[in-house]
């Protein structure tokens, strides 16, 4: 498996995808209200974590806020009961029960983990100007059969196109594997079709 996750990293950063950071999955937490104390009384999360109060005392206690970027309220919650609360801003959050004001705590929100940094996204390649190439030969009638054209071997030679410099130029720059490719196998497929067209002269 990772293996393959490092396979396909590699395939998108050498294809210039940028490897975007990706949010950490969402934790829970949990608080115990017991022996009229909320434990632990100093908590850390990230945004999108959820915590949960969980009641064990046979007094009723209850969550609120005294300081906090966004406030809430638990309702009072009797013993074995339980209240989740999903934090969607960073910051400190001071809160206490107001049955019982001496049970005081904490929650100190960070912003959200990320699984990943974030990667640069690669410059594309330089594009690499086409090659030129030369007008197509005349043709001319064969005195043995008339009214056939052919090409004469000087023409043919004159008729390739510049590969080799197409392939200096390309090297000298950097180049996009794929347009490379795509050169040498255009260069090939004329190449052939030089070839025939000389044997047939």
């Amino acid at each position: 498996m990772r293996r393959a996750a490092l396979l396909l990293s590699g395939l998108l950063l050498a294809l210039g995808i940028p490897w975007v950071a990706t949010p950490a999955s969402a934790a829970t937490q949990v608080v115990m209200m017991q022996g009229y104390a909320f434990s632990p009384a100093a908590l850390t999360v990230h945004v999108g974590d959820t915590v949960t109060w969980m009641q064990h005392d046979e007094a009723p206690h209850d969550v609120v806020t005294t300081s906090a970027p966004v406030a809430f309220r638990s309702p009072q919650l009797s013993q074995g009961q339980s209240w989740s609360y999903t934090f969607r801003q960073a910051g400190t959050y001071s809160y206490y029960c107001s049955v019982h004001p001496d049970m005081r705590a904490t929650v100190t929100v960070l912003p959200a983990a990320t699984t990943a940094p974030a990667r640069p996204t690669t410059k594309p390649a330089a594009a690499v100007p086409p090659a030129k190439t030369t007008a197509p030969p005349k043709t001319t009638a064969a005195a043995s059969s008339p009214g056939q054209p052919t090409t004469t071997a000087a023409a043919a030679e004159t008729s390739a196109p510049p590969t080799t410099q197409a392939v200096a130029q390309a090297s000298a720059d950097t180049l996009d594997p794929m347009l490379l490719v795509a050169g040498l196998v255009t260069g090939v497929a004329v190449l052939c079709l030089l070839l025939l067209g000389s044997r047939r002269a």
